[in-house]
């Protein structure tokens, strides 16, 4: 006798699972991070479509605490493709939404010589796109090539125990 068919469980996702857009993998080439923020991102309607199709650029980019206030400078969104005239400026300055400790707490650390405040990500969060922001110290050339080193002899380790087992 055959066993009635049990119905599918419907797939459970978690509401605050980060849906990753855009990252900007040179940052933590070229910095070392001290502590990230994740920090809410002021758009328009056609600027979030064009991080949801991720064409959007975070390499140029950098924020500064003005005021009370966190912005934004230099990440590119490109144009939506099928938006209309009102269509935002490509490299517009957009506001970070940050609680008002938090705002304290970065100018604090970007205040010490030699810091700055990174994108490190854009992602959605709730329907949301918020923005990872660390708190970088500049890292020096030879410091690049350590970690070339490092990153390489971790990968030639994994790679021999991989052929072991």
């Amino acid at each position: 006798m055959k066993k009635p068919k049990q119905p599918a469980q419907p797939e459970v996702r978690d509401p605050n699972a980060k849906h990753l857009a855009i990252q900007n993998r040179k940052a933590r080439h070229d910095y070392t991070i001290v502590e990230t923020y994740d920090a809410g991102l002021a758009l328009m309607g056609t600027e979030v479509k064009s991080i949801r199709g991720r064409q959007a650029n975070l390499v140029d980019a950098f924020a500064k605490v003005e005021g009370r206030e966190v912005w934004l400078y230099n990440m590119h969104v490109t144009p939506y493709e099928h938006g209309t005239r009102w269509n935002a400026e490509p490299r517009r300055k957009r506001k970070l939404l940050l609680h008002r400790a938090e705002i304290a707490r970065l100018a604090a650390s970007v205040d010490r010589k030699g810091y700055a405040l990174i994108p490190l990500s854009i992602y959605f969060q709730r329907g949301y796109a918020k923005v990872e922001l660390g708190v970088g110290l500049g890292k020096r050339e030879y410091d690049k090539r350590d970690s070339i080193a490092q990153r390489d002899a971790d990968r030639e380790r994994d790679r021999e125990l991989a052929q072991r087992g």
